[in-house]
Formats: C-alpha cells, structure tokens, sequence
C-alpha cells in the first residue's frame, strides 16, 4: 500500500497547477500543450480532473480559428495534402496550424499504429506548426473522443488553422462533421467506379470534394472524375447554408492547385459568416458535444463502479444464452444505478 501512495505522490509531483498549464498554453508554449493533451487523452480520474479544469481554463480564448476537417478512403493521400496544405498556410499566408491527426488505434496496446509526425517531416519542423496524433481508441467516427477538448487548447495556445485528418474509416466518419467549420473530402482518380467506396451520406456533408494524385500522367482521369463528382453533387438536395460545394483537382505531392484549394474554403467561410450560418453552426456543435460528454459521463459511471461491472458480466451472459433480452438487461442496470 505505501509504495502505491507513493507512486500516486510522485506522480502528482510531475504535474503542474492549473494556472501554469493554463498559462503556458497561452503563451504558445507547445511542450506544455502536448503535455496538456496527454492529460485530457488520459483516463487517469486525476488526470481527467485537472485536464477539465485546464480546459475551462482556456474556453474564453477558444472558438477564434477555422476547424477543417479533411477525410477519404485509405491511401487517398490525407497526410501529404494536409502537409502541402499547412506547409502553404505557414509560408504564405502566415497562420499558425494544428494538426489534429487521428489514427487507428492498435487492438493490443490502444496506442497509435501510423504516427503522423514520420509521414510529415517538412510540416512538423515549421516553428508555427503543431502536430498531434492522437488513438482513434475505437471512438466511434474515427475521432478521438478528446478532440474536442483538444481543439480547445490549441485555439488558446494561438493556433487559427485546425485541421483534423480522420481515420477514413466510411460511414462513421459522419462524426467529425459535429466539429468543424468546413468538410473536405479527398478522392482519388482512376479507381474504378468513382462513386464506389465512399458513402453518400458523407458526400453530402462535404463542402468541397478534391481529386488528389492529379499528377501529369493522371491528369485526363481527374478531370473526368471532377466532372462525374459535379454531376453526382447536383443531384442532392440544397445546402440550408446557401453554398454550392465546390470539386477540384490538385497534386499534393507535387504541391499543385493548393492555392485553389485555400481560395475555395476561403470564400465558404466568407459566405457562412455573412449569412450566420458559422455561428448557428457552432452552437449546434455544442448542443452536440452537451449531449455526447452526458452519454460518455455515463458509461464512465458503469465501467468505474465495481458493483455495475459484477452485474454487467453476469447480465451479459444471460442475454448471450438467449435468457435474457439486450433492453430488459440494460433497464436492470439502470434500475441497479438509481436504487
């Protein structure tokens, strides 16, 4: 027992106080921000209590950068266009960007498998950049269930650009569309049916669709996926934002049409911001988040008390003997947590 108080006292000795997280996040200090990350990924009770905390903390500061969340099949090329992309932003236009990385998680370790930083060399030396891999940890959408929170700090921190690559997993890739301002959705060329692979329910989110791997000997299959993509696009019913989503080319590769790229996500943002959609948006965002931190506030409660679990594994084998039904087991645990 005394070696665990004191590994709990050491532990608590490495961290710091509120304030100087606090503090130094908004100082642009990104060591300690990836410090305060880990904290909010952690399901440490102690660590989740001070990442909270940290995170109000910083909630006046937040809400002031453009969040775009940037999804596609396997392979399409995510990394390196997000790479050109912030490589772009940094040089040219002067931002500062986060990137919010979600990988698959490992089964066995829960741990990222792809490691984002090795796939972004040139990015991730750029002083004004920042880049964060984080487990999908079997989130539903393939985005961490602290993004979110994440999101928070680096906007604190100065970050106006957020851009969060998904897993790219399909249909449950719809989640991430609760958290940014703009959707883009990458698309390859010449991989058969165009419209195969990818779910209609996300090409109807996205505000702009882009060919990736447009390179000179791929060009002609571009074009004509651009032009399929736009056909497709005209058959889904009006945005209520009054924007027209956009389809283009580019090589990220080869850093071409990136320009392009940023000019259309431009005149998206000037347009919603007219129109007040960008703040309709938002609190709609965070009605969303209300709901879902209740939902995981709530299984935290049944995987946390021992008495729930006992019960749990004893409901879950009567309801795999087919002695019990799923709903009739879950209103017993229910009625277990009011008594």
């Amino acid at each position: 027992m005394k070696k665990n108080i004191n590994n709990i006292t050491w532990a608590r000795k490495k961290l710091l106080s509120v304030n100087e997280y606090a503090t130094a996040i908004r100082n642009g200090d990104s060591v300690t921000l990836s410090k305060a990350i880990t904290l909010v990924e952690s399901n440490n009770s102690l660590h989740q209590q001070l990442a909270s905390e940290i995170v109000d903390n910083c909630l006046p500061l937040s809400g002031k950068s453009l969040r775009i969340g940037i999804t596609g099949v396997p392979g399409v090329g995510k990394s390196t266009f997000i790479e050109a992309l912030g490589n772009y932003l940094i040089t040219d236009k002067g931002k500062k960007v986060a990137v919010l990385a979600i990988d698959p998680s490992s089964e066995k370790t829960g741990g990222s498998i792809l490691g984002d930083k090795t796939r972004m060399n040139l990015l991730s030396v750029q002083k004004n950049a920042f880049i964060r891999p984080s487990p999908s940890a079997g989130t539903l959408g393939g985005v961490a269930k602290a993004t979110r929170e994440t999101v928070i700090l680096c906007e604190a921190a100065g970050y106006d650009i957020i851009l969060i690559e998904t897993v790219g997993v399909g249909q449950s890739e719809t989640e991430v569309n609760a958290m940014v301002d703009f959707f883009l959705l990458l698309m390859l060329a010449g991989a058969g049916d165009e419209l195969q692979g990818i779910k209609r329910g996300i090409m109807e989110m996205a505000d702009a669709i882009v060919i990736n791997k447009a390179e000179e000997n791929n060009l002609e299959q571009a074009k004509l996926a651009q032009r399929t993509y736009q056909n497709a696009l005209h058959l889904f019913p009006p945005n209520k934002n009054n924007w027209t989503p956009k389809v283009t080319t580019c090589s990220a590769l080869q850093q071409q049409n990136i320009a392009e790229v940023w000019e259309i996500i431009e005149k998206y943002q000037q347009l919603v911001v007219g129109n007040g959609f960008f703040e309709a948006k938002r609190r709609e965002q965070l009605e969303t988040w209300f709901e879902k931190s209740i939902h995981n506030a709530l299984m935290d409660l049944f995987t946390s008390n021992e008495n729930i679990q006992k019960e749990m594994k004893k409901l879950k084998s009567q309801v795999v003997e087919n002695k019990l039904t799923p709903f009739s087991a879950a209103s017993q645990l229910i009625k277990l947590i009011k008594a």
